[in-house]
């Protein structure tokens, strides 16, 4: 064979297994009968490039608005919109199985041992078992004094910087500040000090850039070079992967050293440690870096979100602000019991879950060999399923005027045709987000005590805040806020001290 041939022929031969591929993608795939755009069924090209550009639930959300409530979004990939799937797709089905995590997306974090975000199914039940304590009821009675500390913390740090500056404040910085200083201390009995410094920690600032790599391993991992990116990784990646499990390390084994029987995090693990639900050093490692993602940047991405909707909706925002004021008479009143009688204060969270999930994309499964029956149709082994947040969230065929920000939908005595079995911001099943409870009483306590302290105004600068791109989670520019101590809460306090003489 002549050079040219040999050259001709190493051309030819790619170009006609991808040929061949698109083909048997359209016309012989088990999937071929499935809604979706032709060029999404015949290659994965506008999945990559969805993904790494930061759009893969708009697209998403495209095709499903066009072609209905199950789409074929890549050759081998269905996404579902509907109430059922949740239950088809998370939960335990007939035979008392699941459907078992996307491997190419669930990654253990580096140092190679999985966490409770990560593991498979038997891994999950025994790590989930341990933790469990941590997230009790009465767990959570337990830590509502340490929370406070923080949420005060927060509050007093408003009052300094919104006297002190007529900048606005970014409200982004401030939440996220608040809820890693809690887990920080739920966890290793310390806080990072973001609060305190006005500043991110470097370990969480590694942490945001885990986040964003974890696209990268996403795309490698279903174009199969995933081996090949962790044999011979980029310079910086390796470096910030050393940090990351060096700043771990010294955390954790500061905690194990840590002689006290305080309720937190590692105190529940610790304590349970010794039965047959034992986790390993690298798991608790890896399982601390889950939590502290899970519970923290989370409930910051909403308490964000649900403030940008706010201030962009202000006869929402008056009356949230109503309730809250006329709830209480002094602020010592509100806590993590009296926060629960605030009904309008819910309703808005949840229309924050529903208009800016924290976790955006949809958390994919793979179908056994054996296949299995999802909303009534059979799916071929191997297909990757997903429920997608953002586009069941905004389709119309499940939320009336799913673009606008109407807290009222969640209340009992309003008449909105909403489905609202497809909400479920946590996901259901076994797999459910173990951290619920905590982080309603989180996001609940934090915004009760904001808008009870101030007067809020959006920037002109941020009125386009929620124009993001996506990598996993939400890739958030500040929110700036113009934030006013409320004018008679000198008065509020004198009164409140008088009283408690009285």
């Amino acid at each position: 064979m002549t050079v040219l041939a040999l050259v001709q022929f190493s051309i030819a031969t790619p170009i006609c297994l991808f040929v061949a591929s698109v083909i048997y993608n359209v016309f012989f795939h088990p999937l071929r009968h499935y809604p979706g755009p032709w060029l999404s069924a015949a290659t994965k090209i506008p999945w990559y490039r969805a993904l790494l550009t930061g759009d893969l639930s708009f697209y998403t959300q495209r095709i499903h608005e066009k072609y209905g409530d199950i789409v074929r979004i890549s050759p081998n990939e269905l996404s579902y919109i509907t109430a059922g799937a949740w239950k088809d797709v998370y939960a335990n089905r007939v035979n008392h199985t699941l459907l078992p995590k996307d491997e190419k997306f669930y990654h253990p974090p580096p140092g190679g041992a999985h966490s409770i975000l990560t593991a498979p199914h038997e891994a999950h039940s025994r790590i989930r078992r341990l933790l469990s304590h941590a997230f009790s009821e009465k767990a959570l009675r337990d830590q509502e004094s340490l929370i406070k500390v923080y949420v005060d913390l927060l509050v007093q740090r408003l009052h300094e910087e919104s006297n002190s500056k007529s900048a606005s404040l970014d409200m982004v910085s401030w939440y996220n500040w608040t809820t890693f200083d809690i887990f920080g201390d739920l966890m290793f009995a310390e806080p990072f000090g973001c609060l305190d410094s006005a500043s991110y920690h470097p370990w969480v600032d590694l942490l945001f850039k885990s986040i964003k790599a974890q696209t990268l391993a996403n795309a490698a991992a279903h174009l199969g070079i995933l081996p090949l990116l962790r044999r011979f990784p980029p310079k910086r990646l390796v470096e910030t992967r050393l940090k990351h499990m060096s700043m771990t390390t010294e955390k954790v084994t500061k905690r194990l050293d840590l002689k006290t029987d305080r309720a937190d995090f590692m105190g529940f693990i610790l304590k349970h440690n010794d039965d047959e639900f034992a986790m390993s050093l690298p798991e608790i490692k890896s399982t601390s870096f889950g939590i502290i993602i899970a519970g923290s940047e989370t409930t910051a991405t909403l308490l964000s979100g649900t403030t940008y909707y706010l201030l962009k909706n202000p006869e929402k925002l008056a009356k949230l602000t109503k309730e809250v004021r006329e709830a209480f008479h002094s602020e010592d009143e509100i806590n993590l019991t009296s926060v629960n009688g605030l009904t309008y204060m819910l309703a808005v969270l949840d229309e924050g879950l529903r208009m800016y999930p924290p976790v955006p994309v949809g958390l994919p499964r793979r179908v056994p060999e054996s296949g299995e029956t999802i909303v009534g149709n059979f799916v071929p082994p191997n297909t990757v399923v997903s429920v997608n947040h953002w586009a069941a969230y905004r389709s119309p065929r499940n939320f009336s005027q799913p673009e606008s920000f109407i807290p009222e939908r969640w209340l009992d005595d309003t008449d909105f045709s909403d489905n609202k079995r497809v909400f479920q911001p946590f996901s259901t099943g076994p797999r459910a987000c173990i951290g619920r409870n905590l982080a309603y009483v989180e996001m609940k306590l934090i915004l009760a005590r904001i808008v009870w302290n101030f007067d809020m105004e959006i920037d002109a600068t941020s009125n386009d805040w929620a124009n993001q791109k996506m990598f996993i989670l939400w890739d958030k520019p500040p929110l700036l806020v113009r934030m006013t101590s409320r004018p008679d809460l000198q008065t509020l306090k004198y009164r409140s001290k008088n009283s408690e003489k009285v």
